[in-house]
Formats: structure tokens, sequence, C-alpha cells
């Protein structure tokens, strides 16, 4: 591995290169990221897991940064046009946009108008127009002329000069870069609505005469043009002259590359076609090239903040407060099919399924209170996990009838069931319960994931969870790498009960594959629970490396060995022995000891492989064994009298749940069917760059309605409490920061200042798009 690699990554991450070259060796040797984040610490001089998934992800693009970089030496090497200042130029290229720019005139490619010409012998004429203004072009080009090459007059000898000198010109890799810089700071991108669309591309309005430097357009707004572009509503150029007037055709950019050769255009005989040259390239040629790269770029960028949004609510969601171990009652809300009902032990077995009708139009209500009142009886319950689809009210009021009558002993929640019908109809549920109808299927997955939310998402792909922003306009490649590591994450920083966890759990472990983990619980189910780590080994192909990596990660609960509920790795168990026969105690009463445990330096217990940040990690866990790093278990209250967006009106104060973050404010459930936005200006009273500074997906708030559009199901809400409907136009402008734009359009160039008004401007566009 290149040194030069892993100086840069260090320097990005802001460690030792020390550190990197070691994390790079155990990710190269097959160990898990969750695996050197906990257990090797001393190695890595403690990188944790996201620094580690950063760099995993940089040495990937690093690697095929210099995987390009040697086949386009070996490239220009073997057309034997390499020359040491072209060699050193392309070996210190740090991306691969400058690497490509560099390529540029020696990528093989088909006969171009300039290779035509050069063939034809026009090179030194288009060399001398160029560098020798005075010559006077016609002159020069009548000794050019020879129809046996297709040159049959001055004309034409003359455009394929300009040819020549526009591929040369184009193919600059300082100039290219240069012109790029500038467009990055001044440039504006431009949307219009395509002439004829405004009817149908409605959901784009926002964007039918927009423009803003396009080095400041939010993600968001990107994905939202991009997205009205390819639908065929919108066109979006790139204005590289925000301050000329509309008309001029001269650029800036035209200056800048008569600047970078050193060209003063005057009244000499070759300055009017050197003039017609630098123009042809810029609007032909650089122009094209640079508003195809910077929309990239652009798309890019915007890609990756989408999926870092997305990978953000994912985990928040996955780590979400889990009710623990008790007997859940499921309901999946419906109306005319029905409420399908789960009933789940402690354990999450299912024990009784079935179907209720207390809503329109069968109103079977009492039949309904009397199935469910006998249910929980019957089986115990103590929780009641409601869908919050269709019906949802409805049938949260209908428990809360129910709990009222039969004086029951009950807490009945609305959960989430985004991706219920996905898992559903999927062949993990169609494995897990061949005989059950997919629509009960649903009602089971809500009980779950009120039980333990991580252990039941897994089962659904992450992607069909709906927290992400723009998720179907990014790169589905990346973000499924993305939201894999993030489940990974979550799943080894909780830790899995062996004896419990289902295939998808446990493929979600370190170390486990499918098969792996369906391999687990075929053992578990031919021999009973496991009663300790070490028997994992003899499950087939569980070889050493896949233990070495799993095993701390597993728990078996009440089993021979104590520390085998613990994140403690069986590696490390020799230094509990030694902290115990040193203190003369025996392993199961250093357990929970906090006094005795606080007592303990760490210093005193290391060795060769086992240094201080180890130790100090080990007797933390023995403190409070296999603790889980998710919160306390708490729920919203809805109003009860409110059912839906017409039972609104501004100025309530209600509680909800943070369904979803983006960048541009966070969606809150308030019982009503249709999520409301808290715009990131009415988040808090201070400025915010990021709304994830103030609230999480999870979070228990409360928010004031701040307008309501019942005919778009548009709510508009508000976490300053103080903030009166009305006032949002004020209240959005003075919260906001001012452009990052180093250049100030002229007046009659400026951009119209976005309102952002609770029902207008970008928030209203990315209402309606960012749940998709």
């Amino acid at each position: 591995m290149s040194q030069a690699i892993c100086q840069t990554i260090a320097s990005e991450l802001n460690v030792r290169s020390e550190q990197v070259i070691a994390a790079v060796q155990l990710i190269d040797d097959g160990n898990t990221v969750p695996f050197i984040a906990r257990y090797r610490k001393e190695v890595t001089g403690g990188l944790d897991d996201s620094q580690l998934r950063s760099l995993d992800s940089r040495l990937s693009y690093l690697r095929e940064l210099e995987e390009r970089r040697q086949t386009i030496l070996k490239s220009i090497q073997d057309q034997g046009k390499m020359t040491p200042e072209l060699g050193q130029e392309i070996r210190h290229a740090d991306s691969k946009t400058r690497l490509e720019d560099l390529y540029l005139p020696y990528k093989p490619k088909r006969r171009t108008k300039g290779q035509i010409a050069i063939e034809a012998g026009l090179e030194p004429l288009a060399d001398q127009l160029w560098q020798h203004p005075q010559h006077i072009p016609e002159q020069e080009a009548q000794q050019y002329i020879n129809p046996d090459k297709g040159i049959d007059d001055s004309k034409a000898a003359l455009d394929g000069a300009r040819a020549i000198m526009m591929e040369r010109i184009a193919e600059d890799a300082n100039l290219l870069e240069k012109i790029r810089a500038y467009m990055n700071r001044h440039a504006l991108l431009t949307s219009r609505v395509v002439t004829g669309q405004e009817q149908k591309g409605e959901k784009f309005k926002d964007y039918f005469e927009h423009q803003e430097p396009i080095s400041a357009v939010p993600s968001h707004r990107a994905l939202a043009m991009l997205r009205g572009r390819n639908e065929g509503f919108l066109t979006l150029t790139l204005n590289a002259d925000p301050e000329q007037p509309e008309g001029v055709r001269e650029s800036y950019c035209e200056t800048l590359i008569a600047k970078h050769y050193n060209i003063h255009l005057s009244d000499a005989p070759a300055d009017t076609w050197r003039k017609q040259v630098i123009g042809w390239a810029w609007r032909v040629k650089v122009s094209v090239h640079m508003e195809t790269e910077l929309m990239s770029a652009l798309k890019e960028r915007s890609e990756i903040e989408a999926i870092d949004v997305f990978a953000t609510n994912l985990k928040d969601l996955l780590m979400a407060t889990p009710a623990g171990p008790r007997a859940t009652l499921g309901l999946d809300p419906g109306l005319r099919t029905g409420c399908k009902v789960a009933v789940v032990d402690a354990t999450g077995k299912v024990l009784s399924t079935c179907a209720i009708y207390p809503h329109q139009p069968q109103k079977q209500y009492e039949q309904a209170i009397k199935t469910i009142d006998a249910l929980v009886r019957q089986f115990h319950v103590d929780l009641i996990a409601i869908g919050n689809g269709t019906a949802s009210r409805e049938t949260d009021a209908f428990a809360a009838d129910l709990i009222k009558r039969g004086n029951l002993k009950v807490q009945k929640i609305v959960v989430s069931e985004a991706g219920a019908s996905v898992y559903s109809a999927s062949e993990l549920a169609a494995q897990e319960f061949p005989e059950m109808d997919v629509s009960l299927r649903g009602a089971v997955s809500i009980a779950r994931r009120l039980q333990d939310p991580l252990a039941e998402l897994v089962k659904i792909d992450p992607k069909s969870i709906g927290v992400g922003q723009y998720q179907h306009d990014v790169n589905q490649n990346l973000l499924a790498k993305r939201l894999d590591a993030v489940v990974e994450d979550c799943v080894n920083a909780v830790g899995v009960d062996v004896n419990t966890a289902s295939p998808a759990l446990l493929t979600r472990v370190a170390g486990l594959s499918t098969t792996l983990a369906k391999n687990i619980v075929e053992y578990r189910d031919e021999n009973g629970r496991f009663e300790s780590r070490t028997t994992l080994k003899k499950v087939p192909r569980l070889g050493p490396k896949a233990y070495e990596q799993c095993a701390g990660f597993l728990r078996i609960m009440n089993g021979k060995n104590p520390l085998d509920s613990s994140s403690v790795h069986p590696e490390a168990y020799p230094v509990v022995q030694k902290i115990a026969q040193a203190n003369q105690q025996e392993i199961p009463s250093l357990i929970g000891n906090t006094t005795f445990l606080n007592g303990l330096h760490a210093s005193d217990y290391t060795d060769d492989n086992f240094g201080i940040p180890t130790v100090t990690d080990i007797i933390k866990e023995l403190d409070k064994p296999g603790r889980d790093p998710r919160p306390e278990f708490k729920t919203a209250n809805f109003a009860d009298d409110i059912h839906q967006v017409s039972d609104l009106e501004p100025g309530m104060i209600l509680e909800g749940v943070v369904s979803n973050v983006a960048n541009f404010g966070a969606f809150v459930d308030i019982g009503v069917h249709q999520d409301g936005l808290v715009h990131i200006s009415a988040l808090t009273d201070r400025f915010v760059s990021d709304p994830r500074e103030v609230v999480k997906a999870g979070d228990i708030v409360k928010v004031k309605v701040m307008e309501v559009d019942i005919q778009r199901k548009r709510i508009a809400l508000s976490m300053r409490l103080n903030d009166e409907p009305g006032q949002e136009n004020k209240t959005v402008r003075s919260n906001r920061r001012p452009s990052a734009s180093t250049t100030e359009p002229k007046k009659s160039q400026r951009q119209k200042p976005q309102t952002n008004s609770a029902m207008g401007g970008a928030f209203a566009a990315a209402f309606a798009k960012a749940k998709k």
C-alpha cells in the first residue's frame, strides 16, 4: 500500500499516519469495522467506527485513483508521448477530475476535426497565427491549400487551423482548472419551466423561474431540480457571467482563456481569427464540458448529502428505545379490510392472530372490543402497538376505549409501520411465517418493532423504511452500501442474543454471512440453546476468523460463563481472570460491583496484548455487562380530539414524534396521518445549519401549528412555541445567513429572494417531495 495514500487519509482525518497504516492492514486482513473499532483500539490508536468508515471509503477512492493513474501513465508511455513534466503532473494529481484533465489530449478517441486538420498539415498554420498575430491569415492560408487533402481554399485552411487550436484549448488541463475554479465561485444555476409543461409540472412550480449560485445550492433543492429536468418539466443551465446583462455573447471565461495563453487582442491582422478561436472554443467546447462536469459534481455532492441524511435518520430509528421483552398486541389498522391483530410473547413468538372490524363499513365495534379484551387477558398483554397508517387514529381511539371499559393495565403506543408491508410480502417473511396470511404478518412486525425496533427493522430493506431524502434519485449502490454499514454498526453496538436472534439479525453481526447466520439458527434448532460462546465453534463453516469477528457481539444470557453475556471478547477473558485473581475474587462477584471496579487502575492489568484502552473497556463492561446503549423508553401522547388534518387549527400546541429529518427541517408525526414540517428556521431561536443539531428521528417534541393547507395536506409547525401564526416570513428571513457567493449579481439579474414561507418557496416543494 502506498505511503502517500496513508498520509493523505491521515491528514484528512486529522490522525497519525501510523493509525491509518494499522487500520488499513486490519481491513486488508479481513477484519470488520465494528470489530476493529471495539477490539483493536490499541492497534489503531482508538479510531472509532465513524473514522474507520470514512477511512475505508477514502481508501477505496484513492486506490481506484492510483490504479487509474498507472493506467494513464502506461497509455501515454505506449504512445511515446510521455515527458518528465507530464509524468510529474500525473503523479501529483490528487483527484480523478485532475487526472482525467491531464489525460484528455492523449485519450484515444474518434478522429476529430482537429486531428484531420493536423493530418492535412495545418498545424504549422495554427501555431503561426496563434503565436504571431502580425501575419495576415488569408495570405498565410494560401500556402496550405491542398485539394488532395480536402483543403480547397484559404477558408478551409483557416477553419482547420481553428479546429486545431480549439481542441488544444479544450484539452489544456491547467486552463480547465482555472475556469472550473472561476465557475465554482461565480456561476449561477438557472432553472426554467419547459414551455407548455406548466400544469403537468405544477409540483416543481418553485423552480419555474429560479436561480442561485451553484456552489451554494443545498442538496434537496439540487435533487428537486434534477428530478424536474429528468421528468421533462425543467431546463437547467449554468450562467457563467451573472453580472452581464442577458444577450451579451462574450464571457469572462474567454478573457481567462486569453490571459492563460498571454494573448493580448488588439488590431493585429490575426487577432480577429484568434478572437474567433477563443470564442468558439469557449462556447462550443469548454462551456459544454464545464456545464456537464459541474452539474455532475453537483449531483454527486447532493447525492452524498442525501445519503448522509438517510444514514443519520436510519441510525436514529434503529437505535430508538425498545419497549423490551413484554407481551405485546400488534394492531395493523384498516377500514374496509379491517384491523389485523397479532399477539406476541416477551420473546416475540407469535401466540395468536386474527382480524377485527371496528370501523366503517362493517362497524363491528362491540365484537372487536370483546375479541381484543379477551386476547389481552388471556396472554397477559402489557403493550398494544398501533401502526400509524390508514385508520390509525380511529384504532387508537378504539384502543383507548377498550382500556377504559375493561380497566386494563395495558399501555397503547402508536408506532411507525414504514416498511411493514414490504416485509410482509418478502421472502424472509414467507420463510418465517409460511402458513400465515400476508396481511397478518404486518401486525406481527408492528408488535415486534415496539419490543425491539432494531431486531425487527433489520428484516426490511433499509431503503424501504422511509426516512430518506430523495432516496430514489441517488446512486443506489452507494446508498445500499452506506445503509448496510449503518445497520451493521447499530446491531453490533447493541449486541445480539444468539439464542433468540433471527437469521436476519444475525446476518448483520460482524463476521457473519447469510449462510453462517442460517447455520447458527439450524444448529440452535437441532441442539438446543447455546450455553457458551465456545459452542459457536461447532457451527458448520464458522471458522476461527468468523468466530474472532463475531464472538464479542453475540450474547449468551444465563449461560455457563457470566462473561458470555457481556461485550468482553473471549480473547480478553484472561484479563478478567487476572483482575479476579489479583484481588482474590471470583469472576461472578466482580460483575456489577461498582465500588470495587471504580477503584481499579487499568494500567495494573495491561500486558503485551491488552493495553489501557481495552482494559478500561473491560472494567466498564464488568460494571454494567451487556448494557444497551439505546435511550429510555418513552412515548408521545397524541391529542385525543385531533384525528385528521381538518381538526387542526393554527395556534394549537401538540406533542408529536420526529419521523424524519431533512436538510431543510424535521417532519413530525402529530397523529393525523400526515406529518407536519418544522422548517429549519423554526426549530430553535438560534441559527442552525443542520437540523440534527436540534432533533433526531424518534425524538418526542412539542410543536405549534402555524399553518394548515387541507387541500394539499400540508402542515407547517414550529418548535418555537412563542411564534405566532402568520409570522413565518419574517422568522425565516431573520434566521438565514447571507449567501456564500463571492459575487453580487447586478440588480436586473439578481435572484428573487426566497420567502420560504410555511406553504411557499423551496420549503413547500421539499414538503411534497422529500418523503418520496
